[in-house]
């Protein structure tokens, strides 16, 4: 925490400044006000010290009178009192100021960094935990960061000040503080020693919790199919009580800590009457001094409760603010180069070793020639990948082996594979959402890890298997992939996605506003404004991964017709699962087990590939197979 303090506090100096002024002078406010108290009740209403004929007189001092002495002393108390509280409000003000700002900070930085995350590191801290680090965590961080410079400051002040007065008013007494405060800080720490580990725990069993409510509600449809509410909702509440039993074991520790603290508090009163009485009555102290001094302890012990109050808040802020900084020191895997990266040898050595004794010799290696350096131009040179743990632990099965291809400018190169054979990966990888873990893949003859991101990204269109729609109206979702785009471009987008059809008839055409998710919209429609999104940004390589799956034969038939005018100043990959969507591609590249099980046209493979004729066995027709098959011959 304080790291994180030192680091995202440095942009509010002057609050900084004015919480230090502001609480410094409250303290000498406040800690004033029991030294005329003292003179109040010594001079003004006991009148030590005084000779007899003045008190006789009732003159006090410049004084003429005892009432006017009590009406001079009790206004300058007041004054003092009302200045304090200035002060008070000042150094509240400028608290919440910095405190605000700190979590403001934090957000924009958490998300800034998560957003510049891989995939892999996205996957180590998984979703739900990256939603509860970036809010009840921050939401934590603040809370306690405005008690910490609040009282930070204000409990020390006062603990030393009042220290040095109480000394100074009864040195006799002052013994007290050294039989006190080692008790005081050693019930502190024996309460931190075991609340500690249990608030680590709590924030764990958070996450889990959001992650299972994350879940129940994205998986709603699927939970009701089933008629699994029962068992989701005993999933949550076997999660929530965990969670609940953390709480109330950490708060059984901390809810001992303020009783034992009054205990001592008052204790320590009654020892000061008991002394203080003896001392009052050999003549030994003056009353108001003797009230000034337990004044000064109480405000010294009142200042360590408040102490016992932030260390019942500081644990779990502790842990929120290692969490945070744990996402903000996380450097990302796939970072643009400074003068080139280079691979993993470690892994790449792995990768080689596992994809070799993975191979099959049942499947012919496909000769595949790479190193074109022609405009739009996408290769594979010789590609494995194994996918990482939580803990950056390389798995030991390859999701990819050994992938060589290239798909040139001006044609349409497919892709296709049974469930798992790693289609959508290979689309992940030339988007370099994740790197290789041996080989590379080249844009136009350069390898993409020696490219800005955004100079890659900026120069592919990518529609995800998943449509994915953001809050806002249809044009704003569109314009997502080209900001400067003009309605004619918008527009044109949506007709060759086959979506200006039912964008036409809705009332308010592109504005109208897109629900959370897209849900005011179809699957298909939601898919087809995404394929438009890509459309209106002109990439030189568009990576449609399994986009046409939500689409009906014959919108897939129109939309493959209407794409073929941007092919010739452009590269499609098309990732898919039904032959009909990819059947008229230049290349079409079988996938098996994450390897190339051959590559060819629709019509060579249909004469020579076992796997492809499986394929089409299972989605057309026998008289469509016979069809092709007599072609072939």
């Amino acid at each position: 925490m304080r790291r994180l303090f030192l680091r995202y506090l440095k942009p509010y100096p002057f609050a900084l400044v004015m919480i230090v002024v502001t609480t410094l002078a409250q303290v000498g406010f406040q800690l004033y006000l029991p030294t005329l108290m003292s003179s109040i009740v010594d001079t003004g209403i006991v009148r030590k010290g005084m000779s007899e004929q003045d008190a006789a007189a009732g003159i006090i001092g410049t004084y003429a009178t005892q009432m006017d002495y009590l009406i001079q002393v009790g206004g300058l108390m007041l004054g003092v009192t009302v200045l304090s509280g200035i002060a008070a409000v000042l150094a509240g003000y400028y608290c919440s100021r910095a405190s605000a700002g700190l979590a403001r900070d934090l957000r924009e930085k958490v998300f800034a960094k998560v957003e510049n995350f891989s995939l892999v590191e996205i996957n180590r801290f998984s979703t739900a935990s990256l939603i509860i680090r970036s809010t009840n965590d921050i939401q934590q961080i603040q809370q306690v960061s405005f008690m910490l410079l609040r009282m930070g400051l204000t409990v020390p002040a006062y603990i030393v000040v009042a220290f040095a007065l109480a000394f100074r008013e009864n040195m006799q007494l002052s013994w007290i503080f050294a039989a006190v405060l080692p008790v005081f800080f050693g019930i502190f720490l024996v309460t931190m020693k075991y609340v500690m580990p249990i608030f680590r725990s709590i924030q764990k069993k958070t996450d889990h919790l959001n992650l299972i409510a994350r879940e129940g509600l994205t998986g709603v449809r699927v939970i009701r199919a089933f008629n699994r509410q029962a068992f989701q909702q005993a999933r949550y509440a076997l999660a929530n009580d965990d969670l609940t039993d953390a709480n109330i074991r950490a708060y059984k520790i901390m809810i001992t800590l303020m009783p034992l603290v009054m205990l001592v508090i008052q204790m320590t009163t009654i020892v000061i009457i008991w002394f203080g009485g003896h001392l009052l009555a050999d003549g030994g102290v003056q009353l108001g001094s003797l009230m000034a001094f337990q004044q000064y302890v109480m405000w010294v012990l009142y200042s360590l409760m408040f102490l016992s109050m932030l260390m019942v808040m500081v644990p779990r802020a502790s842990v929120c603010a290692e969490r945070v900084m744990e996402v903000l020191d996380t450097e990302p895997v796939i970072k643009d180069p400074v003068e080139g990266t280079e691979l993993d040898v470690e892994q790449a050595a792995t990768a080689a070793a596992l994809c070799s004794d993975a191979a099959d010799s049942s499947v012919t290696p496909v000769p595949v020639v790479v190193g074109s350096d022609s405009a739009g131009s996408l290769e594979f040179d010789d590609v494995s990948f194994l996918f990482e743990d939580q803990k950056g632990v390389a798995g030991e099965v390859p999701t990819l082996c050994n992938i060589s291809f290239r798909a040139r400018r001006g044609q349409t190169f497919a892709i296709i594979g049974s469930t798992g054979s790693g289609k959508s990966t290979i689309a992940n990888l030339a988007m370099r959402l994740y790197d290789v873990s041996s080989g590379r893949i080249l844009l136009d003859g350069t390898d993409i890890r020696q490219m800005p991101q955004q100079d890659l990204r900026d120069r592919m269109g990518y529609i995800p298997q998943k449509a994915v729609l953001f809050t806002g109206t249809l044009a704003e979702n569109i314009r997502y992939g080209k900001s400067d785009a003009s309605d004619e471009e918008v527009i044109e987008a949506l007709k060759i996605a086959q979506a200006w059809d039912f964008v036409e008839q809705l009332p308010e055409g592109l504005d109208t506003e897109v629900a959370q998710g897209g849900t005011n919209f179809s699957g298909g429609q939601r898919q087809r404004l995404a394929i438009a999104r890509a459309l209106v940004k002109k990439p030189e390589v568009y990576l449609f991964d399994d986009s046409f799956s939500a689409l009906d034969l014959r919108t897939d038939a129109q939309l493959r017709t209407a794409l073929k005018p941007l092919q010739e100043n452009s590269t499609m990959v098309i990732v898919a699962q039904r032959i009909m969507t990819i059947q008229d591609a230049d290349q079409i590249m079988v996938l098996e087990d994450g390897r190339v099980g051959g590559i060819g046209t629709h019509d060579e493979l249909m004469a020579s590939n076992k796997v492809y004729q499986e394929i089409a066995a299972s989605q057309l027709t026998a008289e469509e197979v016979a069809h092709y098959g007599k072609q072939c011959k």
